[in-house]
């Protein structure tokens, strides 16, 4: 089937999901992730096959690390359709109404995009979690996977396109788009009049694509080189543990630490002993002259290492002499993505908060929890790290929008 017809048969789709009552809907997600559980044997087989791909294609271990799926991960893709389910619905929510001087009420409701169509890389559990809040808010989506998951997208999307058959909603609510050409890739990017926006969701050669080629209107999520400062007042044990958190709980995700400002007053009491249990996970310090002093297993960094997202185990550390040398270097070379400060100083703290430049600004914890699942959201369809309409973990209201409705009772224009 031609990537028009996929599209026209969405716009169709979503015609019908756009009129279901919230608790149809609700029903309906919940019957989908009992399928999914219920699948697990025939989804994980499918994975296995693009394991084997990865293998043979040498992916890194952070890659194949978010490409995997076992039981486990199947089953928190089954809870994470179940907690959005049970999620508010927002659709139809009037966010305000004024009554004008010639009598007219003027309001707000919120309503579904559209047609949402969704390029991604090596991870399956996207193809759930976007299913699952463009479902919530009557939008059908397409989605368009790597070649790395295939197989398992194929898997996960025919069990969800079954189910929502046996609920008595279109299964073209959700579609994949099984041609993993960049021809193809680059033809769904321009595709006007069908999609009614366009989401990457992947590294940052992805998302340049995207962003260059596609005439249709594009969320963007961004790559994640996420920065942990630790100031001259932090609690240093609570550093190392928050950085160790950060960078290695799960090296392939956006949200990991990879770089690490140190304020110089306390690199010589943090930097041996966060060397050494770095070095114990595997993870290589790529530092400045003033770091590597006080690190035995550091080696120089260069000049592309204070901005790359390495999805590996690798950190780079700088150290700064002030705060506000830290927030110059975070935003210089940031990603818009999550950024935190470990310390004690309330002042430094705000300041940290004030002027970073990211979506996601913390105080003394993980970068990790920049997460829809840990947000609230249920899950989130990417964390977007520009400044129009969404910013952040994408939940349930990134996927809306509003129609201003107008009730009159004979009024004309003079």
């Amino acid at each position: 089937m031609n990537l028009y017809s996929i599209a026209q048969n969405a716009k169709e789709a979503q015609r019908v999901l756009a009129k279901q009552p919230s608790g149809k809907k609700e029903e309906c997600l919940i019957f989908c992730a009992d399928e999914l559980e219920s699948s697990a044997d025939y989804i994980i087989s499918e994975n296995e096959k693009d394991m084997a791909e990865a293998e043979k294609n040498g992916m890194s271990s952070g890659l194949k690390d978010r490409l995997k799926l076992n039981a486990d991960r199947i089953k928190a893709m089954a809870d994470g359709l179940r907690t959005v389910a049970r999620l508010d619905d927002p659709i139809g929510e009037v966010t305000g109404m004024k009554k004008r001087p010639n009598g007219l009420l003027i309001g707000q409701v919120r309503v579904p995009l559209g047609v949402v169509g969704i390029i991604y890389e090596a991870r399956p559990n996207v193809t759930a979690d976007a299913f699952a809040l463009c479902f919530k808010t009557g939008n059908a989506v397409i989605l368009k996977g790597g070649s790395d998951a295939i197989n398992s997208n194929i898997a996960i999307v025919n069990v969800l396109r079954g189910s929502l058959e046996k609920c008595g909603i279109p299964a073209d609510a959700v579609s994949l788009i099984t041609d993993t050409s960049r021809e193809t890739a680059t033809e769904f990017m321009k595709m006007e009049g069908y999609l009614d926006v366009l989401i990457p969701r992947g590294g940052a050669g992805l998302i340049r694509s995207v962003v260059q080629n596609a005439t249709v209107p594009v969320i963007e999520t961004g790559t994640g080189n996420c920065h942990i400062f630790v100031d001259e007042s932090a609690d240093l044990e609570m550093a190392a543990d928050i950085i160790m958190n950060a960078k290695t709980q799960r090296v392939g995700v956006c949200n990991a630490c990879e770089s690490l400002v140190v304020h110089e007053k306390v690199a010589d009491r943090l930097m041996p002993v966060l060397s050494e249990r770095l070095a114990a996970a595997g993870v290589e310090i790529r530092a400045d002259e003033r770091s590597i002093a006080f690190s035995a297993t550091a080696i120089p960094a260069n000049e592309d290492d204070w901005g790359t997202e390495y999805l590996d185990y690798k950190i780079s550390v700088k150290t700064v002499s002030s705060v506000d040398e830290a927030i110059a270097h975070i935003n210089r070379y940031n990603t818009g993505h999550s950024e935190a400060i470990i310390t004690n100083d309330y002042n430094n703290s705000q300041k940290f908060l004030d002027e970073v430049d990211a979506a996601c600004v913390y105080v003394n914890a993980s970068t990790r929890f920049t997460d829809g699942f840990e947000f609230g959201f249920g899950a989130e369809v990417g964390i977007s790290t520009q400044k129009l309409h969404a910013r952040g973990p994408m939940g349930l209201l990134a996927l809306t929008t509003t129609k201003y409705i107008i009730y009159g009772n004979g009024q004309t224009r003079p």
